[in-house]
């Protein structure tokens, strides 16, 4: 008996159980992932987790802990039950399962004999975020990234032109755009009608090539993604997620089942996808690039507003006429109260349509108001990662703005206000159903990118929604 020798497999390699200190590797996981539920009289279900007597005293339907015994002992029997299991400690919505090498650590613990110094009491304390109980992990990442590599050898001597991508899963087809790269003066200038003061001073900035999605995201596009049969846990994971039978793309993090009808009765063929949170937005990236090997991502907010510019200096860029802006865009004055198909107006210089109005984008970006003041000092292909969850930025105006609002150096950040309707507790990570005039379109660098780029792309808030 493995117990008797004092041996076992942690982590896929072979562990002293003897060498399991409690200060030093059982308190922290008792404490980042139990005790804020289980310290003191009071604890939930009055399962104390805080002190010795508490635990080893318990008469808690069974033993909490059994010392050389950890199939009798609670503690480890729910730490190690399925993951849809309602005995699983802590449940799926407070982190649960915990990570292999914990569980397995807690096991050789009490094998060893449970030692626990009388004088070590337990209290709360944060747990550091990360994703080890999602397939959408690091592992994942490095399997999307290793095939991004292959196609883009394959891609290597192609023609740096335009092109079509039709999505593996579901047949639709999409256009990009290539964008040269080159530099422009991103914001406006003191004298621009409308200015608002977010939108400079003017920055010289310095782009890389990349391709951009000639039209916003449309429900043909974003829906297979967004509605499935799949039952999902709050962070998106499959529930019947197993290695041996889905695909890297089934380990993407997709959204749960929506709570209304998402069009609000606007259209959906052929009609752009709206109401994601960014978050959502840069999952379908991530699931667009597990099937198609292109490293897909949301555009910049300097990437926007340079292909928005398309080479033009004016209020928008076919010129400084708000006029004009019913040939090209979809606003308060023309849409009808609701948004349109997308590609109906004409597009600007590089064949980009609705780049003005219809439905305004999320960029990457945190939304800054100093963000020139720190675009100054780094003027080369700009990214502001998000370190908070609110405000990101949006660009571009909406089918409900004013003109002054579609302007190519228009900037706004979100809101929570944006998820009111929400009646979730908490609020969704995945819908901001307030925000009906909200949605994107996808970019592709032309440089391959590595896995910390991706990372940082794909999962901005990852470590801050609950």
């Amino acid at each position: 008996m493995l117990a008797l020798v004092g041996w076992f497999l942690v982590g896929g390699a072979a562990r002293c159980a003897s060498a399991v200190d409690f200060v030093k590797d059982v308190k922290p996981i008792l404490e980042q992932n139990c005790l804020s539920c289980h310290a003191g009289e009071d604890s939930d279900s009055g399962y104390d987790l805080s002190t010795k007597k508490a635990v080893f005293d318990s008469e808690y339907n069974e033993p909490m802990v059994v010392a050389g015994d950890p199939d009798a002992s609670s503690l480890y029997t729910t730490m190690a039950a399925d993951a849809d299991s309602d005995e699983l400690m802590p449940p799926a919505d407070a982190g649960g399962p915990l990570d292999k090498k914990s569980i397995d650590t807690i096991r050789a613990w009490i094998a060893a004999g449970a030692r626990w110094p009388a004088s070590e009491t337990l209290h709360p304390r944060a747990k550091p975020r990360d994703r080890s109980y999602t397939p959408d992990n690091r592992d994942l990442l490095e399997q999307i990234h290793a095939k991004i590599v292959e196609q883009s050898k394959r891609d290597a001597s192609a023609k740096i032109a335009g092109y079509e991508e039709k999505i593996p899963r579901t047949g639709v087809v999409f256009e990009m755009k290539a964008i040269p790269g080159g530099e422009f003066s991103m914001g406006s200038p003191p004298t621009e009608v409308s200015r608002h003061d977010n939108e400079g001073p003017q920055a010289k900035v310095t782009i890389s090539p990349f391709w951009m999605g000639a039209r916003e995201v449309t429900w043909d596009e974003y829906e297979p993604f967004m509605v499935t049969t799949v039952e999902r846990r709050k962070n998106g994971a499959r529930k019947d997620y197993d290695p041996q039978r889905h695909t890297m793309v089934d380990a993407v993090s997709a959204p749960t089942a929506p709570y209304m009808e998402m069009s609000f009765g606007m259209g959906q063929s052929g009609y752009p996808a709206i109401s994601m949170t960014q978050h959502a937005a840069n999952k379908y990236c991530q699931w667009l690039s597990a099937q198609t090997g292109r490293f897909y991502r949301l555009p910049t907010e300097a990437e926007w507003e340079y292909a928005c510019r398309a080479g033009s200096r004016s209020a928008y860029s076919f010129g400084d006429d708000p006029a004009k802006l019913s040939e090209y865009g979809w606003f308060y004055d023309n849409s009808g109260e609701r948004y349109h198909k997308v590609g109906a107006k004409k597009p600007n210089a590089w064949g980009l349509y609705d780049m003005h109005g219809n439905v305004m984008e999320w960029t990457a970006d945190q939304y800054l108001p100093d963000y020139f003041e720190r675009v100054n000092k780094s003027a080369a292909d700009p990214f502001m990662r998000p370190r908070t969850l609110y405000p990101r930025a949006v660009r571009g105006g909406g089918w409900d703005d004013d003109p002054e609002n579609l302007r190519s150096a228009f900037r706004k950040g979100s809101d929570p206000i944006w998820k009111q309707q929400d009646p979730q507790l908490p609020k969704s990570i995945w819908y901001h159903t307030d925000a009906q005039w909200l949605g994107f379109r996808v970019v592709r660098p032309q440089r391959t990118p590595t896995v910390d780029e991706m990372d940082a792309f794909w999962n901005s808030a990852s470590d801050l929604i609950k």
